[in-house]
């Protein structure tokens, strides 16, 4: 597996990805969908990576470096992760956690503090193997979007 900057011929592919796994968490991803979909504005403003199993996309993640448009946060020692889904024909077979290991290795170049990510409560599988990479939760840092949809927060410090 490969792990690399996504092309802008896989934008449609890691749109797929994204909205079919959202949606198996939240069949009610409404506008999201878009969001989830419109790649090309989210490489324009931060890193998005893609898993690759050789030829084939199986996975993606958007690294956020710093504060910016993609930033849920205002904390300017810290990158971010966001969007982050595997397919499902490919989960289970560590692709998600080889995903976020690039974007902690990104950071710790870059030189930042920590890592800051928001997640859902129905994402379990996610908040399991974020706390398995060393993430762990920060309650101040959550927020509510929208009336009932909580965003939980999660922090990795760097060394």
């Amino acid at each position: 597996m490969e792990i690399r900057d996504a092309r802008p011929s896989e934008y449609e592919r890691i749109g797929e990805i994204l909205v079919v796994t959202y949606g198996a968490v939240d069949p009610e991803l409404g506008g999201y969908a878009d969001e989830l979909r419109d790649v090309a504005t989210r490489a324009a403003a931060a890193e998005v990576l893609v898993a690759a199993e050789p030829a084939e996309v199986v996975g993606t993640v958007t690294y956020v470096p710093g504060p910016g448009p993609y930033a849920e946060w205002d904390d300017p020692d810290a990158a971010g992760i966001r969007m982050l889904a595997v397919d499902p024909q490919w989960q289970g077979r560590g692709i998600g956690s080889a995903l976020v290991a690039v974007c902690i290795e990104r950071a710790e170049a870059a030189g930042r503090a920590r890592i800051r990510l928001h997640t859902t409560d129905r994402m379990t599988a996610a908040q399991r193997m974020y706390e398995r990479l060393g993430f762990w939760p920060t309650p101040e840092d959550d927020w509510e979007p929208e009336a009932g949809f909580w965003l939980r927060a999660y922090r990795l410090d760097l060394a």
